[in-house]
């Protein structure tokens, strides 16, 4: 039955700390506090854009802000996790290679499927490589601190624009799909046409043969389905659960994967270009 609230319970109520309410911290600012109205002053815009694009339950599982998707991660053991990393990449471009249809297109058809597809490509590679990987949170640098420090304005927009790492929420994302990949234990033929399916990408409508891809992703379905109805007794779920799976691949960050994997070799490059000039098919003005 509810109760009427007394004035006890209503003072308790104002102390129940933020996170436990499931209200983001920076929504709990009290308007006495002389703290708040300091750094409301000094952060005022900031506060109203963080409540603008964060939902109520954004930092349900932070301590604090900032927010999860705030949060910045680089890898705990970046040499031994990069070199694998390029290695995928190596066996992607090897692959990709050694498919005469790919070359049967044109140049520009070439480089769009790359554009779109690397990234996908990249991850299921990472999934029959079995490469997993650890993380070490990059500590951020609180508002207060900054104040106390006499940091200018200036130098925290730089700081924060040119905060390294990459996004923890787009990496959780990846982590959390390689391992749904390997609990489905697929075999060697079955990423080969999940491969197949997600390079020759039937939603680039851009491509100047769009009939012929199309055409090539349903042979590398038809081939998938029939391997699977063949070695699991005709059983299809495993078929749509792995058509699940390639849509969630189309959802990675493609500039995680960059930071993450790949920033301090290339610098100022893209995994895309690097493909493109790896599977010689860049075109001059590149």
């Amino acid at each position: 039955m509810l109760l009427p609230a007394t004035g006890n319970s209503a003072s308790m109520a104002t102390k129940i700390p933020a996170e436990k309410s499931g209200k983001c911290q920076c929504e709990t600012h009290h308007s006495k506090s002389i703290l708040y109205q300091i750094l409301n002053k000094e952060h005022g815009s900031e506060t109203k854009r963080h409540q603008q694009h964060c939902s109520p339950h954004c930092c349900e599982r932070s301590k604090g802000c900032p927010c999860l998707d705030r949060r910045r991660v680089v890898l705990k053991t970046p040499e031994a996790t990069c070199r694998r990393a390029s290695e995928v990449l190596l066996k992607t471009s090897t692959f990709i290679r050694n498919l005469p249809s790919f070359y049967h297109m044109p140049w520009e058809d070439q480089f769009v499927l790359i554009q779109q597809n690397w990234a996908p490509l990249f991850v299921l590679g990472m999934a029959q490589e079995g490469v997993d990987f650890d993380l070490r949170e990059i500590p951020t640098t609180s508002l207060l601190e900054k104040i106390l420090l006499n940091q200018s304005s200036t130098a925290m927009n730089e700081l924060g624009s040119s905060s390294p790492g990459a996004s923890f929420t787009e990496v959780q994302k990846m982590k959390n799909l390689l391992w749904k990949f390997w609990d489905l234990d697929i075999s060697g033929k079955e990423y080969a046409y999940l491969k197949g399916i997600i390079l020759f990408n039937s939603e680039c409508h851009v491509l100047k043969c769009l009939p012929y891809v199309q055409s090539l992703q349903q042979e590398a379905q038809k081939a998938l389905m029939e391997f699977i109805s063949t070695t699991f007794h005709g059983s299809l779920s495993r078929f749509a659960l792995i058509l699940q799976l390639i849509t969630s691949l189309r959802d990675i960050d493609a500039d995680a994967i960059e930071e993450l994997f790949f920033r301090p070799i290339l610098v100022e490059a893209t995994l895309n270009v690097l493909l493109l000039e790896t599977l010689y098919v860049k075109p001059d003005w590149l």
